[in-house]
């Protein structure tokens, strides 16, 4: 049974111009969901890191299109979905259909020049994972309380 959670989807042009309004609304939506102001901070430049890279190079050959930017907010935790796509999407299915992020396997052209920024991404963030089909997804998770350990995870003393 999947956990119930509030989703909020915002679509842009993919123009630079238009990050900042996301930036915004990661922050918004971030401090409403209690996370500290350190979290909120790592959320802003990742999710806009993300938008500048499906800004900069998703629609090059023309120059127009549109970025989908999912937010699904759960109890303990904030999951956000950056599609360059520019079609709305369920955010479950999709989610369900991405695999893990593997820098070791996952070429310099599927990254595109944005390679520096997924690595950034991924420092910031508890979870990335992305898909590069009709387009690029990335999926990433934020938990409000820190990285997630595992519940049986053994303690480490000094």
């Amino acid at each position: 049974m999947s956990q119930p959670f509030d989703y909020i989807e915002i679509k842009i042009p993919a123009k630079p111009e238009y990050v900042g309004v996301v930036r915004l609304t990661s922050s918004g939506i971030a401090g409403r969901m209690g996370f500290s102001y350190d979290d909120i901070e790592d959320l802003k430049i990742a999710i806009s890191e993300a938008c500048t890279n499906a800004v900069q190079h998703a629609y090059k050959s023309t120059n127009i299109g549109e970025v989908v930017i999912g937010f699904a907010l759960f109890k303990d935790r904030l999951e956000v979905m950056v599609a360059d796509h520019g079609e709305s999407f369920n955010f479950q299915e999709l989610k369900s259909q991405l695999g893990p992020y593997d820098q070791e396997g996952v070429s310099v052209e599927i990254m595109r020049e944005g390679g520096l920024g997924l690595y950034l991404i991924e420092s910031l963030m508890d979870e990335v994972r992305i898909q590069h089909k009709e387009g690029v997804t990335v999926y990433m998770t934020k938990y409000l309380e820190g990285e997630k350990v595992e519940l049986d995870a053994e303690t480490v003393s000094t």
